[in-house]
């Protein structure tokens, strides 16, 4: 599970579970991640608090430094549409950094990006920082300190 935003929404009040791909054997990650499936970019956690869900997809090292800006695959950003639609309940983009964009963030303010940032050939879209939601505004205030994971 993305530890660090676990804690983080768990300081603020959500129960966090993890999701999608995480939760697989490594034989089903690999076999997945060679299919155009939309079921490759499922989100990393479900987290509730009250009555309201989400899912939260973490995106770890996708910020450039000298550019300042959050990178999104394109394929995932579609697939996160349909899921929203699908679902009907909201997805959030959670980088390193607990900056947080949401797939209509990414596709009305991301820039065509290179098809190669991982090396994967796969077209990518560039969001500067400065147009990111803060995490405390979108999740709401710790309620305790989060719990340092024994992991990072």
């Amino acid at each position: 599970m993305p530890t660090r935003s676990a804690e983080e929404l768990t300081a603020r009040g959500w129960s966090v579970n993890a999701w999608g791909q995480g939760v697989l054997t490594q034989p089903i990650q690999a076999a997945l991640r060679k299919t155009d499936s939309s079921l490759r970019w499922t989100p990393d956690l479900l987290a509730a608090r009250d009555d309201h869900l989400a899912m939260i997809d973490c995106k770890s090292s996708m910020t450039s430094r000298s550019t300042r800006r959050h990178a999104i695959e394109r394929a995932a950003v579609r697939s996160h549409f349909h899921l929203v639609a699908w679902t009907e309940l909201p997805i959030y983009y959670v980088f390193d950094n607990l900056d947080v964009l949401t797939p209509y963030d990414a596709l009305t303010a991301g820039q065509a990006g290179p098809h190669s940032i991982s090396g994967s050939g796969a077209p990518y879209l560039l969001v500067p920082v400065t147009l990111c939601r803060a995490f405390d505004s979108t999740f709401g205030l710790p309620k305790r300190p989060p719990v340092a994971s024994d992991a990072a």
